[in-house]
């Protein structure tokens, strides 16, 4: 049941996003599309109320809540930098505005960039790993919550690895490579 709520969840976010976008550039209902896109949060409170009564109804947590917390993490850590960035390319496509910009690839702007990628994933693991721990907080019962405790390690460890390339990337920033005939 909740495998089905977080597909749904996933399903309504693209569909308000787009839907809301393509209100906004190709069918130019501003009014229209603000009320759309500020549906893409509720996709989130949605996935939160189900996996709270699911677990407040007595179910042992399994892959499927690790799963939630984790979806919701990434959902409002990166969420506002998608709709950002689809907002800028319906923009482009439809409205005539400026061509998105690519990430750098070089230098102290390219470490900045992942200094800040990295900031979305601590956020977004903060968050996840606050749901887990507040289930475990409330649901107050270890042999319920067992399944969480590896889904814990799993995201502190990603979050040290995630770590890496930003690091990387400040103590030996990126060049560009140099032609053969340059050499």
């Amino acid at each position: 049941m909740l495998l089905a709520v977080i597909a749904a969840c996933e399903i309504f976010f693209w569909v308000f996003l787009f839907g809301g976008l393509l209100l906004r550039y190709a069918l130019r209902a501003r009014r229209a599309s603000t009320v759309v896109l500020f549906l893409v949060p509720l996709a989130d409170l949605a996935l939160v109320i189900a996996t709270i009564v699911d677990l407040a109804g007595g179910a042992t947590a399994n892959w499927t809540h690790t799963l939630a917390a984790s979806y919701l993490g990434f959902s409002v850590g990166f969420g506002h930098s998608i709709i950002t960035s689809m907002d800028r390319r319906f923009a482009h496509r439809f409205a005539g505005g400026p061509k998105p910009v690519k990430p750098p690839k070089y230098g102290s702007e390219k470490a900045r960039y992942e200094w800040r990628l990295f900031g979305q994933a601590a956020a977004a693991i903060c968050i996840a790993l606050a749901f887990l721990f507040g289930a475990i907080l409330i649901i107050h019962d270890p042999a319920r919550t067992m399944a969480f405790k590896p889904q814990i390690i799993s995201l502190i460890s990603l979050l040290g690895i995630w770590a890496a390339f930003p690091i990387s990337y400040t103590l030996w920033p990126a060049r560009p490579r140099q032609s053969r005939e340059a050499r």
